[in-house]
């Protein structure tokens, strides 16, 4: 019966094999998890980040004199001045 220690070895091998695919399973599992959990937090940091970006907008434009509604144009030539041309 020489095929006996052959037939053992595979089966053997056949048993390690199942045990690492299943810690190899189980470790991706984990690892999907903890990367949804780090791309929400990113997500919703990047969200408040955002927001904040809008409100600051909003807080600059509501300090700004608003001279469109008073007819002025928001031209920048109109306020340095006149403008001549020293090219010669």
């Amino acid at each position: 019966m020489p095929y006996l220690p052959i037939l053992a070895l595979v089966l053997l091998g056949l048993v390690a094999l199942v045990v690492v695919v299943v810690r190899v399973i189980g470790s991706l599992r984990r690892f999907r998890v903890a990367s949804t959990l780090v791309g929400d937090r990113v997500g919703d940091g990047v969200g408040l980040l955002r927001a904040r970006f809008a409100a600051l907008g909003v807080a600059f434009a509501e300090r700004r004199p608003d001279r469109a509604r008073q007819g002025e144009p928001r031209v920048r030539s109109t306020h340095r001045g006149r403008q001549e041309d020293h090219r010669g």
